[in-house]
């Protein structure tokens, strides 16, 4: 059921024009959405009915200067990535895309976030509420710590007993490992969650083919949702999440490798070798946050395309049961930990206050703030190619690349819809909105031949991907400037 890669067709000019005014309007809906939601949210603070936020559904404040020239750095990096990455993702060599790849995704987030000064990159972790605070506790007996972490709950930071025990676990690693203090937790943070953008696109070519996976990887750089790689933890739980799935993805793909004179090797035991890793990572995900749960969606949508063979299925089962295992022997009982957690949030002043039927949409808005208005525009499209490889029962690269994204959305909606999340998702969602900015590309690429004056450069048509490029950087820099979060 893996993609193939076809050489692109033209399209008729009347599919063209109706496919070009859904995403236009799509885009309104995006804009029409933010605003009405924003504007809900003024109106319930102002009559004292939501009193969490300062600026719902966000949890940040407006600032009272917004930022002006110390914005720009971010400017000059948006305004070079948005002129390479295009040129980049159809030129040079794969490997060496996913480096440009990672290493742009990490000047666009500390860039952002350096416009609030270089102590902004630390500043999230410094807080009171967060991991690092809860460390003092850790120090002493870890293994104790962790034996006793579900009844001692309640006496920990916020983020600690929000979470299972494994992010903060992590951070003491890395302490013990010669790396203390918040400034070396920002950097692994960064670090780590700007690595998602190489491992979604690996991702992508083993499921959709290279030209899908290297068109993906401009918006996968420049998405909105660097605001908070840099730094909320949930950018390490993104990376955790989507090297387990590329990791899952080149297994299932490379499990019988065909050589260069057309003979096959023999490639499963590297492939169940892989598959035993993207299994560890991602049985990992439920002791990181319990909300990671639903995210478990993307790499079975990745499962279900490739369809690997059984050898590799069953390294990725051993691999899934290596650290709940190994906390269960431990003392650390994952459903016990669930109970507390939620018996904490009811009857905590914070988020379990706040109104569900208003963060049912708010959730939303923040969601196509993360995500921009290039996915906006691509929604259409993604609908119908799902829909034409449902009823055709033939999955092309654009649906390929369409149906993680639409698993992570699914995620998403399940989330919004048990009301487990009100509000605070502009971290929450970072896992999972990263996979749905790939469908960004499927406006710019796929079968679609540019004719004219537009300029097709491989499989990616530049001078529309630089001015949807353009937009959602803009979209990063507007909330930059006019909004002052905690992370």
């Amino acid at each position: 059921m893996t993609a193939t890669d076809t050489r692109p067709q033209d399209v008729p000019a009347p599919v063209a024009r109706r496919g070009s005014r859904a995403g236009w309007i799509a885009v309104a809906v995006w804009a029409a959405g933010i605003a009405a939601v924003f504007a809900a949210g003024w109106y319930l603070r102002r009559a004292g009915l939501a009193t969490e936020d300062a600026l719902p559904p966000l949890h940040a404040r407006a600032r009272s200067h917004p930022l002006t020239g110390r914005m720009a750095p971010a400017v000059a990096a948006a305004a070079a990535l948005v002129a390479v990455l295009p040129w980049a993702a159809s030129r040079v060599r794969w490997r060496v895309l996913l480096a440009v790849a990672w290493a742009g995704a990490a000047l666009w987030a500390v860039a952002l976030a350096a416009s609030d000064g270089w102590g902004a990159l630390a500043r999230p972790l410094d807080a009171p509420t967060e991991y690092p605070a809860g460390l003092a506790q850790v120090r002493p007996d870890p293994l104790e710590w962790l034996r006793t972490f579900t009844e001692r709950l309640g006496g920990y930071t916020t983020h600690v007993r929000g979470h299972p025990p494994l992010p903060t676990l992590t951070l003491w690693a890395l302490e013990k490992a010669g790396l203390p203090g918040t400034g070396w937790a920002a950097a692994f943070v960064i670090a780590a969650g700007t690595s998602a953008v190489a491992a979604i696109a690996v991702t992508l070519r083993c499921v959709a083919g290279e030209r899908a996976a290297r068109a993906a990887v401009p918006f996968l750089v420049l998405a909105p949702l660097a605001l908070w790689v840099a730094t909320a933890m949930d950018a390490f739980f993104l990376a955790v999440g989507a090297w387990g799935t590329a990791l899952t993805a080149l297994a299932a793909r490379r499990a019988r490798p065909a050589a260069p004179d057309g003979a096959r090797r023999d490639g499963t035991r590297p492939a169940v070798a892989a598959a035993v890793a993207g299994g560890v990572l991602l049985g990992g995900l439920p002791y990181l946050s319990y909300g990671l749960l639903p995210l478990f969606a993307v790499p079975l949508a990745v499962l279900l395309l490739i369809r690997p063979r059984p050898r590799v299925l069953a390294g990725l089962g051993a691999g899934l049961v290596v650290v709940p295992a190994a906390f269960t022997l431990l003392g650390f009982w994952w459903p016990d930990g669930v109970r507390a957690t939620l018996d904490t949030y009811l009857v905590s002043r914070g988020s379990a206050q706040r109104s569900y039927a208003y963060f049912l949409f708010g959730d939303l808005a923040v969601l196509a703030l993360l995500t921009g208005p290039a996915v906006a525009y691509a929604l259409p499209r993604t609908a119908h190619v799902l829909w034409r490889a449902a009823r055709t029962r033939a999955v092309s690269p654009a649906a390929a690349v369409a149906l993680p994204a639409c698993a992570a959305l699914l995620g998403m909606v399940v989330l919004d819809l048990s009301g487990v999340t009100k509000g605070e998702v502009e971290r929450i969602w970072v896992p999972f909105a990263a996979w749905l900015v790939a469908a960004a590309s499927l406006r710019v690429t796929g079968p679609v031949r540019t004719v004219g004056s537009v300029r097709t450069v491989g499989s990616v048509r530049a001078d529309g991907a630089r001015w949807w490029l353009a937009a959602q950087a803009v979209t990063a820099l507007a909330v930059q400037a006019l909004v002052l979060s905690p992370w």
